[in-house]
């Protein structure tokens, strides 16, 4: 990225920025107002400690990874005014070093405060997305939306990477849309277990929302695996068998996938 800078290919427009600001050490980067958090979640812990000189200057952090557990597990290192939270919502590879492909037309940005004083600096953030043509929203409840997001990406991460198959092979074989639903309702009466507020009518809605989105579309998940990379699998089908099992609820669909993958969590 330092010498070719970043491209971007995508249905809405390429994009080639280059020169880019890149660091390996975040403490070389200076007095930040918002760290946008987007390391994989095997990655966690280790880049929230890089983090702590710029929070001690000041800086929010918001992470947008997959899961449901970030903001807690940010908390355990950083202090808790300075984290909030966040959803993305892409579809994108990596198809080479310093090359981003973004598959669909998808491309937004939801986040929120989870403290009241944390409030203004949400806004800046928000002002600052618009400024720079960024699809953003401030919301008020960003639990529910990050349950929102994590019923819908458990359900399509399992049954697309178990098949090795696309979002349009899942949702057109009886056998692994029906996968794809159950692994939705567990993560829902799970969320909904937990005291997250989401709606009765939740489910239909996102099977609903499964077919506007392009046939093409595979999940981080699949690539990873593809890749012979590490996987989330822990913190998405693996966080609803084993959440589900803390609260006495059975995720038969989730327990099975994550069986399935456990072999090559930590890559092949």
């Amino acid at each position: 990225m330092r010498e070719h800078g970043l491209r971007v290919t995508s249905a809405l427009g390429d994009a080639h920025i280059k020169p880019v600001r890149a660091h390996e050490n975040p403490a070389e980067i200076g007095p930040v107002d918002i760290v946008t958090f987007a390391v994989k979640l095997w990655d966690t812990d280790a880049a929230a400690e890089q983090l702590r000189p710029l929070v001690a200057k000041g800086a929010h952090v918001i992470p947008f990874q997959n899961g449901v557990e970030s903001i807690d597990r940010l908390k355990k290192i950083l202090p808790e005014t300075s984290v909030m939270g966040g959803s993305a919502y892409i579809g994108t590879r990596i198809a080479a070093p310093g090359v981003i492909e973004h598959t669909g037309t998808m491309a937004r940005l939801r986040f929120g405060a989870v403290l009241p004083s944390q409030r203004p600096a949400a806004e800046k953030f928000l002002k600052a997305c618009q400024q720079a043509g960024i699809m953003a929203e401030l919301v008020d409840d960003i639990v529910l939306v990050n349950w929102e997001k994590f019923v819908f990406l458990v359900a399509l991460s399992s049954a697309s990477t178990v098949s090795r198959a696309p979002l349009g092979v899942v949702r057109s074989d009886p056998e692994l849309r029906w996968a794809f639903e159950q692994a939705m309702r567990e993560t829902w009466r799970l969320g909904r277990a937990r005291g997250v507020k989401l709606p009765d009518d939740f489910i239909d809605k996102q099977l609903a929302f499964a077919e506007t989105l392009p046939h093409e579309m595979r999940p981080s998940l699949l690539h990873d695996l593809e890749a012979g990379n590490r996987l989330e699998a822990p913190w998405l089908c693996g966080a609803v068998a084993r959440m589900s099992a803390q609260a006495g609820l059975d995720a038969p669909v989730n327990r099975t996938v994550y069986a399935a993958l456990k072999p090559f969590v930590n890559g092949s």
